[in-house]
């Protein structure tokens, strides 16, 4: 049975029993600030499972595809090394939210296995909570499971929890006996033994208790069930092998490995390395194809971070097994082949996904030889100055900036002799864990408030804000400084507030787009309306403050939304769909949406594209989007059903949730996409379409700014301001200032060269003067001086051209520019083995208040501090 078998059976088997079935939710997780990836079945339910969310059916089934590379569960290291450790995998889970319980939840996991699957009951054991004499008896007596096979266990090991608070409960786990030829062989060997012979296959949750502050564990209305498989896994069981990499879809991407890299997987006497590393190419070929593909990009922090990691590593590997160019890319396709049919977007993003892979391969070899260089460089100093251990600042800088993982350094220094100061790399492991969790933002949504969790439960707040601007409505909550409260009145000063109605016309902030703003009006009062945020599906917050009056709950209120306004942001919001559709039209499918802001002043897109844009792409980018506008292309809504709209070919985003019914934005035949929005009727409204930027903002994603209607009429009368300025100030025509301009740029730079000509000469004059300072300490010539000089370039030459004349020795220089302490250190070819530029500067700048660093022969510091030169110029010599 292969895992496309599994998979749909187990799907089959659940909704055959009255569970709706879920699609696998994105790797990114929504509304969840403390996850770096979907990593179980139950996180898309997190919110059911806490209460804060109603679930529109009582029972589920999912596939979920997850990622265990980063934060609390992180299998990375490990991969390779076994048979069972991945970063990417599946999880297959079914779910009650206060429907069945334990003895159906326990039934029909039996049931699945030994009927379905067909696996021996006799190869089957199973553990639960040691206090949980109910789950015992229902294994016990009605599954008739011999009591020698059901195992108690500690918390430890049977009591799941979410968190140090909030839902838990105990567990029961199934585990499967690969027999006593597996593992550890010891007489000793029972299920929970660390080895590879009861192997588990499937954690049923008894979501049964509240945990508070305390620790104290109140019972739940409402008992739910949280249930996991791995697919791989029970794949392996099924198939009759002993390691997950030996399933079919691993052998058939193994096979697609071998082809590349020349070597045979798993044949006696095979080098167990080559096997690792093939191991890991699979594994890690997997995560990074499905993270491009959600449109998570190599990066330096968060979660481009952990997939510039999977991918270095798999690169490593690769070298190890000899190969010496790009690889990995040439395995999306297989990866393609094996998976797309039941995760489509894959196919979608396919030629995007060897690009970015293609171009990290390039940036992390040239990275690997420049830290490979650094490493020998570092363990020569060591063996110059009789030293045994590599500093913790270097290893973490390997590390770090270089992507050398730990084993790879270790090894090396191994082969020089050479001890890794591990406590030193550790403290600057830490210092990095807690830069990222002070950057960390977890999914980009704003923080929740409780207080908004509860009001989602018992109010529904209807938008009437596409039919219209203005609407009266009852109030069902308001809220001030963050608590609920029945009335408030507005005195001597204004007084903030969040209020709730039962219907409006306000746009809640969502889809980039942001809140809409206005007036809400009684008899006796008047509230302006600065913001709007939707933090729950059905809850629209009024943020605002209250002018005059008193206002109270229960009370009819005048809404009305500033229309002129909500026009602009229309206006930009259309443009925007209009604008994805031209760039995937001109630059290619593998443009997608990476982030937006709609604002009544401007629109920004971010969108995944290696390059930047060149002149002829933004004038035709242009000329398409001022074109549809021309062509008055009608602008359409239509709510239909989730399905039908991916049917007729919408567009939706990744990590986006949606409900059953969604609404579909159609501009002309050319943009469909899922939109909550509020837009035109019509293109021939937005008037002017203006493209002002286009930046990087990531490796793979550029950010364009543009504006619309009047916003772009006035950019462009503004930029023509400016242009007759010029042309009043150079005395000529229109039409003349690209080539004046161009003529004193060359002017310019002519005379440039003449003053650099002149600067070198005098320079190399005033040189022989400066060589009567040299001093020889230790048979090592040393030159430190205060010098005179307009900028940075000029103290560079100096530098450059003392180093020259003196052919063996150090050069340290000092001098104040535009009240600024600069330092510069130089050292000849000869000595750079012993003495380091980087090192002089880096002692000697915090004398003048700052910091500084560069490479052994060149380096260069700054610092406020003009009046400390002379000493540091002089502990420069003392230190050298």
């Amino acid at each position: 049975m292969q895992l496309d078998d599994i998979r749909k059976r187990f799907l089959s088997f659940f909704e055959e029993r009255g569970h709706h079935k879920v699609s696998s939710s994105s790797l990114v997780p929504r509304n969840d600030p403390t996850l770096l990836f979907t990593n179980a079945g139950m996180v898309q339910f997190k919110d059911i499972f806490l209460g804060t969310q109603l679930p529109e059916f009582k029972t589920a089934t999912s596939c979920q595809i997850c990622i265990r590379a980063g934060g609390k569960h992180n299998d990375l290291e490990n991969v390779g090394k076994t048979g069972r450790h991945h970063t990417f995998f599946e999880m297959l889970g079914n779910f009650s939210f206060g429907d069945y319980f334990k003895d159906k939840a326990i039934e029909y996991a039996w049931d699945f296995l030994t009927h379905d699957l067909k696996l021996a009951k006799k190869n089957l054991y199973v553990s639960v909570y040691e206090k949980d004499d109910e789950a015992y008896k229902i294994w016990n007596k009605k599954i008739k499971l011999e009591s020698s096979r059901i195992y108690r266990f500690g918390e430890k090991d049977n009591f799941w929890a979410m968190g140090e608070t909030g839902p838990c409960g105990p567990c029961s786990e199934i585990y499967y006996d690969l027999g006593a030829q597996v593992g550890c062989r010891k007489k000793s060997c029972d299920v929970g033994c660390s080895c590879d012979r009861y192997i588990e296959i499937w954690n049923l949750v008894f979501m049964q208790y509240q945990r508070d502050e305390k620790g104290q564990l109140t019972p739940l209305p409402k008992p739910s069930i949280d249930t996991g498989m791995g697919l791989e896994r029970v794949a392996s069981i099924l198939q009759g092998v002993h390691s997950n990499y030996d399933t079919d879809l691993f052998q058939k991407l193994i096979r697609a490995i071998e082809k590349i890299v020349g070597k045979k997987y798993g044949p006696p006497g095979n080098n167990k390395e080559d096997d690792i590393s093939i191991r890991v190419i699979a594994d890690h070929i997997r995560s990074s194809t499905f993270l491009i593909s959600e449109g998570i990009l190599p990066s330096n922090e968060g979660r481009g971070y952990v997939l510039r990691r999977i991918l270095r590593r798999a690169i490593r590997h690769g070298k190890k097994l000899g190969l010496t160019a790009p690889f990995l890319y040439k395995l999306v396709p297989s990866m393609v082949e094996l998976m797309s049919k039941t995760y489509p977007q894959l196919k979608d993003q396919q030629p995007f996904t060897e690009k970015v892979i293609y171009s990290e391969e390039e940036r992390f070899l040239q990275t690997l030889d420049n830290g490979l260089k650094i490493l020998e460089s570092e363990i020569a100093k060591l063996k110059d100055q009789k030293k045994k251990e590599l500093s913790g600042e270097t290893i973490y800088k390997l590390y770090d900036t270089f992507g050398f993982p730990l084993d790879l350094i270790q090894l090396l220094a191994q082969e020089h002799h050479v001890s890794l100061d591990r406590s030193g790399f550790e403290k600057y492991m830490n210092e990095q864990r807690e830069r990222a969790r002070a950057k960390w933002v977890g999914s980009g949504e704003k923080k929740q408030l409780s207080i908004y969790a509860s009001l989602s439960e018992k109010i529904k707040c209807h938008f009437k804000g596409y039919e219209t601007s203005q609407t009266h409505s009852k109030l069902k909550s308001l809220l001030h400084e963050g608590k609920e409260v029945a009335s408030l009145t507005a005195e001597a000063k204004t007084i903030a507030c969040e209020l709730i109605f039962q219907e409006t016309p306000f746009y809640g902030e969502g889809g980039g787009q942001i809140g809409d703003t206005g007036i809400i009006k009684s008899e006796k009062a008047e509230i302006e309306v600065t913001d709007t945020q939707k933090p729950f599906p059905h809850l629209i917050i009024h943020i605002g403050k209250l002018i005059k009056g008193s206002i109270k709950v229960g009370e009819t209120f005048d809404l009305t939304v500033n229309a002129h306004r909500r026009l602009d942001i229309a206006l930009n919001h259309t443009a925007t769909h209009m604008l994805h559709a031209a760039l995937r039209e001109q630059l290619g499918d593998h443009v997608r949406q990476a982030g937006s802001l709609v604002a009544p002043d401007r629109l920004r897109f971010d969108f995944t594209h290696f390059s930047p844009l060149t002149p002829l792409e933004i004038e035709n980018l242009e000329n398409f989007m001022n074109e549809h506008i021309r062509a008055n292309d009608p602008v359409t809504s239509t709510v239909m059903s989730y399905k039908d709209a991916l049917d007729i070919g919408a567009m939706a985003l990744f990590g986006d949730k949606y409900e059953d019914k969604v609404r579909v934005l159609q501009v002309g035949n050319y943009s469909t996409e899922l939109c909550g929005g509020t837009h035109l009727h019509a293109t021939s409204e937005i008037r002017l379409f203006k493209i002002i930027s286009e930046t990087a903002i990531a490796a793979g994603v550029r950010r364009m700014e543009a504006l619309t209607g009047d916003g772009a009429f006035q950019y462009l009368k503004a930029r023509d301001g400016k242009l007759k300025e010029i042309e009043d100030s150079l005395h000529i025509t229109p039409g003349e200032a690209s080539k004046k301009i161009k003529q004193i740029t060359e002017r310019t730079k002519e005379l440039e060269r003449e003053l650099g000509r002149f600067q070198d000469k005098s320079i190399s004059e005033s040189t022989q003067d400066l060589l009567n300072l040299v001093k020889e300490k230790n048979g090592v010539k040393i030159l430190a001086a205060h010098l005179s000089v307009s900028n940075v370039e000029m103290l560079r030459t100096y530098c450059d051209q003392l180093r020259d004349r003196l052919k063996s020795g150090i050069v340290v220089l000092g001098a104040n520019l535009n009240n600024r302490a600069i330092l510069m250190a130089a050292v000849t070819h000869d000595l750079t083995s012993r003495y380091s530029a980087h090192d002089i500067i880096q002692k000697i700048s915090p004398l003048i208040g700052g910091r500084g660093g560069g490479k052994a022969d060149l380096a260069q510091g700054g610092g406020p501090q003009t009046d400390k030169l002379s000493e540091a110029l002089q502990k420069a010599s003392d230190f050298i």
